[in-house]
Order: C-alpha cells, then structure tokens, then sequence
C-alpha cells in the first residue's frame, strides 16, 4: 500500500503518517509548511513534500510525487473560531478554501487515477463539528459540513468503479486546533493516535463514516431525531454554548497567526 496525506506535518495527519508506517505502508506525507513537512519526513523516515491543497497545481506536484500510490487521506484543514461577527471574510475564504475546496480538489484528483484502475481508496478528515453546529464555529462547522456531504455523494457516485470513498469524524482532538479551548464538561479530549487507528481500520474494512470515539456515534444518528429544546439542554450542560466564545486568544495565538499567514 502506498499513501498520500494531506497536511501531514502536525497533529493527526502526522500521527496517521506513523501508524501507516508501522503497518508497512510506504508513506509520502504534504503540508504548506515546507520546513515542518521536511522536519517530520525526517523523522518518519518517509517521502516529505511541500502541499498547497489550494493550488490545484501544487496538488497535483504532490501526487505525482507520491508515485504510484492507492490510498489519498485528506487531512490537511484548518479551524477559526469565535463569534461569526468577528470572523473576516479572508478567514471565511481560507477555511473553505482549504477544508473544502482542498478536499475535493483532491478528491477529484486522485478519483482520475483510481476510476480508471477500478480499484483506489479515498479518506476525507471530517469532523463531529460537521454534523453538531456549536456556537463559536460556525465557519469550521459550515466547511466540514461541506466535506461530510461531498464524500457522501462521491461515494454513492463511484463505489460502482472499485473505488472506496469515506470519511473520518473526530470529536475534540488534542491538537493546535484546540488550543485555548477547554473540553465539554464530563468529556476527554481525543488523542491524535486515536483517530490515526480510525483512519486505518476504515482502510482495512471500508464503509462509509466513522466517528471518533465511536459511542458518540449512535448519538450523532439519532440526533435528528431529538426536540430542538433538548438539544439546547444538552448543549448548556456540556458548556459547548460557550466553548469556543469563551478561549483563551493568547493561547491560540501563534495557531491563528500560522493559519492566516
């Protein structure tokens, strides 16, 4: 198996890198930052490439790149936070240019590839926030609300090829993301490995979604189903009202200063 991973510098994307490695998998990891993206190559021990997921060129460098490989994980995003009315219209462009438009630049790229082989697996890096909308993250819930659908209909679209297409869903990981955030009340933070193990159990037994940690998974279905005034409830008792209007922004400084840079 040979795989290509967005945004792989840091944080999941990294952690994924490693666990591919461990498995065997030869590895080629892509982010922005050209030096971080060398630093962890080096210490993966794997192919590192600069990756501009918003330049359909440099996208497709990157592919070409990574060789003959049949496995591409999206992961490579971004997450502004704080009150909408604050949030610029660069940082709105950004996010959605990155979470978004990178995921189905990518995608489409390597579905060029994989469709006519008949065989080829996608991973797209969603995210809980795509299907629970929380105060404070309305541009970062928008975006991967954007990328739970598109992998859906991507994968109803060429499952007939051979080609397997799902996405990841991680709850609150600890990552720079998160920085200057505190976790929901009675709830633990994810660690990066976690979702690392998700990604390569979707590899191993494709379908279309999973969750992480996997018991928020039947609440996440059966929210739907559940009164908007319950829901209110949940949310002032788990403090996800207020989590990401209330931070620390000298904590994220340094996070929101990279990402914007």
């Amino acid at each position: 198996m040979r795989v290509a991973i967005t945004g792989a510098a840091r944080g999941i994307g990294f952690a994924t890198a490693k666990a591919l490695r461990d498995k065997g998998a030869a590895v080629v990891i892509g982010d922005v930052d050209e030096e971080a993206v060398r630093s962890a190559a080096a210490e993966l021990g794997v192919t590192g490439l600069r990756l501009d997921v918003t330049d359909r060129a440099s996208f497709q460098n990157f592919l070409a790149g990574s060789g003959d490989y049949d496995v591409l994980i999206n992961n490579a995003g971004i997450m502004p936070i704080g009150p909408v009315l604050e949030e610029s219209e660069a940082d709105a462009r950004r996010c959605f240019d990155i979470n978004v438009h990178g995921v189905m630049t990518g995608t489409k790229l390597a579905l060029e590839k994989f469709v006519p082989a008949g065989r080829g697996h996608i991973v797209n890096v969603a995210s809980v926030a795509g299907v629970l909308p929380t105060p404070g993250l309305a541009l970062y819930n928008g975006s991967k609300a954007a990328v739970v659908a598109f992998t859906e209909a991507v994968r109803l679209e060429v499952r007939r090829h051979g080609v397997h297409v799902g996405a990841v869903l991680p709850s609150f990981t600890n990552t720079e993301l998160v920085a200057g955030t505190r976790s929901p009340r009675g709830q633990r933070n994810c660690e990066p490995e976690e979702i690392a193990a998700a990604v390569l159990s979707l590899l191993a037994r494709p379908r279309p979604q999973v969750v992480v940690p996997a018991r928020l998974s039947p609440q996440i279905r059966a929210m739907p189903l559940v009164p908007q005034r319950v829901k209110d409830l949940l949310n002032r008792r788990l403090g996800l009202d207020t989590l990401f209007l209330e931070f620390d922004p000298r904590a994220r400084k340094s996070y929101d200063e990279r990402i914007r840079s």
